[in-house]
């Protein structure tokens, strides 16, 4: 097994260990949905992943002591650690930019420079393609968060908004 099945395993103890301690978590008789339903959705996810990552393991691992696959010649990894920096930067900013400016304002210019980063834009019609894909998904994620679910997202010391 390698260094991804193991990290496969790894994660998925860690999702069924926190599943698990989601149980005690007490109900809000308030509420339908209690303070353990977004926790066991991401914990579900994260244990469904970590299954698919070990099986896509042992799988290439099976997959490479075939003697027909012993022939090809294996891809090099690609690291790309500048991407990597860049994107925690941004990210830092957008943590950074939250209580200044608010939750729309910040998660529009979050998306817009991540996307930038990712595939920059070398077009007016393809910045008009970041441009509303970073403004829908700021006002798609407002209003089920704020209206929807009723969570108060951060408003801006600089804005108010």
């Amino acid at each position: 097994m390698t260094r991804d099945g193991i990290a496969g395993l790894i994660c998925l103890v860690l999702a069924i260990g926190m599943l698990v301690l989601t149980r005690g978590l007490p109900q809000s008789p308030f509420v339908p949905i209690g303070p353990d339903f977004y926790p066991r959705i991401v914990l579900a996810i994260m244990a469904v992943l970590s299954v698919i990552l070990i099986v896509s393991d042992l799988w290439r691992k099976r997959a490479q002591s075939t003697p027909a696959s012993a022939e090809a010649v294996a891809a090099p990894e690609i690291r790309n650690y500048r991407l990597v920096g860049v994107t925690f930067a941004v990210f830092a900013g957008y943590v950074i930019l939250l209580p200044l400016v608010g939750y729309r304002i910040a998660t529009f210019v979050f998306m817009v420079a991540l996307q930038a980063v990712f595939e920059p834009p070398r077009s007016a019609r393809r910045w008009m393609m970041v441009l509303i894909s970073a403004l829908v998904t700021a006002a798609l994620t407002y209003m089920v968060f704020q209206h929807y679910l009723s969570v108060l997202l951060p408003r801006g010391h600089w804005t108010e908004w």
